[in-house]
């Protein structure tokens, strides 16, 4: 597995080693040993969600205040633009963001630590992300940043209006969540 570092600490862009061949390729998509050994110390899933989502669609940026989610995230089809916020006020990274586009072609995978917020846009005509994590989905700490916000200034590769969500309009700005995120 090849691991690159990002801007933020602890946000690791995973590629795999394929195998190929004329029958096809085979890869390992998670190895626990590996994926510990890559992050430097133990991790534990509980949890593995799967989202279909068509062209132009915009989740999040998404975060837990009561349970924080680490989350590890591929697209086994189509492509997404994967974005990643330092919202961790002891962060030297605090208030900046790093993405990468994650496809089933390419196989990357994007390590989201606990803390961050995350969000992703579908680059293809449809795509299909699945993601571990480290805790339970808690409706009750569900926050969302809204995918906009000036000061955050997240470039997203636009080429149409965003499919967003009216939950995910409603998301506060970064200025509003950073009160409530130190508290």
């Amino acid at each position: 597995m090849n691991v690159t570092t990002t801007a933020i600490p602890g946000v690791l862009v995973l590629e795999p080693r394929i195998f190929e061949d004329a029958r096809g390729h085979f890869f390992e998509s998670f190895n626990h040993a590996a994926f510990e050994k890559a992050l430097g110390e133990p991790v534990s899933f509980v949890q593995d969600n799967q989202s279909f989502s068509r062209a132009h669609v915009l989740r999040g940026l998404h975060y837990q205040v009561d349970r924080p989610q680490g989350k590890l995230v591929r697209a086994v089809r189509g492509s997404i633009w994967d974005v990643a916020v330092d919202i961790r006020p002891e962060s030297s990274a605090f208030g900046t963001w790093v993405a990468c586009e994650i496809s089933a072609e390419n196989r990357r995978q994007l390590w989201v630590p606990a803390g961050l917020a995350h969000g992703f846009l579908v680059l293809s005509e449809s795509a299909e992300v699945l993601y571990k994590t480290t805790d339970y989905y808690s409706p009750p700490g569900e926050r969302c940043i809204v995918w906009n916000d000036p000061d955050l200034a997240v470039e997203w590769p636009l080429a149409a209006e965003p499919v967003v969500s009216a939950k995910d309009q409603q998301g506060m700005s970064f200025a509003e969540a950073v009160p409530r995120i130190q508290a």
